[in-house]
């Protein structure tokens, strides 16, 4: 029997109630001491207590008890779904669930950030109850909550809630005066907060609604949150007809706002090299020629950071015993020829005034 409903279930080896999912059986191999009642797919109402009975002269029974989970299941019928409301207002959001045991409630937010508690002014991640209360909401409260529901029976099952803050257009530039030199390229740009998302333009100073051209591009780029914007105005080679007051402007269902930028002429840039180490500049040219005793040389001038080495081509001066060109003959063949001794000084003596010769040019050179 089931005792709660007072229902006889089944007599001996018959089955008496009319649902299909019950059946009853016996053990035989013990003379028909043990028998058994089974459940197939086990519903809620399945539950309760149980009782088996032997009809002697004095009924015996016996009882056990059958306890059935479910798993948690939110009632969309009875729980919140998304809300619009004006930024200020209150939000109330309900979430319902059944399931056995009762299942918990907890509310967080999809993006996991703090939810704001009005009630008791604190800020936390998580709050528990099947209700959640917003205060005074603002456009930091916009966002999706996530209504959790668990009872220890997997699996746990959750709702997702949006919720969304509408406000007029505030929009605020970053700079007020820009210049720029004739013939340059400009951006001007403006940020924006709004909800619903604003409809943004750029005019003059004649109210004149700017379209994209060769000379004018706009655009606006989508911030994170997504109530957040940047329009932006590119102008192409500033001409003194550009310079002015450039407006950009804002509209939604909630109201309209604006801002000015005024565009002035500035000088051009001049540009500095970078100075890294300290560096002597010479107007001399790498390699120059150079009058010797014996013909042309060259000398060259390598410059460094925090001064400058010199390195002379003294390529003439194992050249003295060869002849400077076809018409002379060379000094020191003749000198060789009459005195063999003499001519060994003569050659170093030509060596020595040679050096000389070169370092006295360079010392020149760096003179001019």
């Amino acid at each position: 029997m089931h005792f709660e409903q007072s229902a006889i279930l089944t007599v001996h080896n018959h089955v008496i109630t009319r649902n299909p999912r019950i059946s009853v059986t016996h053990d035989k191999h013990d003379k028909h001491k043990t028998w058994f009642l089974h459940i197939t797919n086990v519903q809620e109402e399945d539950k309760g207590r149980y009782m088996c009975q032997i009809n002697t002269v004095t009924a015996k029974t016996q009882f056990g008890y059958l306890h059935v989970v479910v798993p948690p299941n939110i009632d969309d019928s009875v729980s919140s779904s998304d809300v619009i409301v004006r930024e200020g207002a209150n939000v109330t959001l309900r979430c319902k669930a059944t399931g056995s045991p009762p299942p918990s409630i907890k509310w967080k937010r999809d993006d996991n950030t703090k939810i704001a508690i009005t009630r008791n002014n604190s800020v936390v991640l998580e709050w528990e109850g099947d209700i959640l209360t917003l205060s005074r909401v603002s456009r930091y409260d916009m966002g999706a909550y996530l209504c959790i529901a668990t009872n220890g029976v997997p699996p746990s099952v959750s709702k997702r809630i949006k919720v969304s803050v509408d406000f007029p257009p505030m929009l605020w530039t970053p700079h007020q005066l820009v210049g720029v030199p004739v013939g340059f390229n400009t951006s001007i740009e403006c940020n924006i907060e709004a909800h619903p998302t604003s409809l943004n333009y750029w005019t003059r100073e004649n109210d004149q609604m700017i379209h994209d051209s060769l000379k004018y591009k706009t655009e606006t780029i989508p911030g994170n949150p997504s109530y957040k914007a940047v329009m932006r105005l590119h102008i192409a080679e500033v001409q003194h007809s550009d310079y002015g007051v450039y407006k950009c402007i804002a509209k939604n269902p909630r109201g309209e706002t604006d801002g000015s930028i005024r565009l002035y002429s500035s000088s051009p840039p001049t540009t500095i090299p970078p100075s890294t180490t300290e560096s002597i500049t010479t107007t001399l040219p790498p390699t120059r020629p150079y009058e010797t005793p014996f013909g042309l040389s060259t000398m060259t001038v390598n410059h460094f950071d925090k001064g400058i080495r010199y390195q002379s081509d003294l390529n003439q001066l194992n050249r003295s015993e060869q002849k400077s060109s076809d018409s002379k003959p060379n000094r020191d063949r003749t000198v060789d020829e009459s005195d063999s001794g003499n001519g060994a000084t003569h050659k170093a003596a030509v060596r020595w005034m040679t050096a000389l010769a070169l370092v006295c040019h360079a010392l020149f050179a760096l003179a001019q």
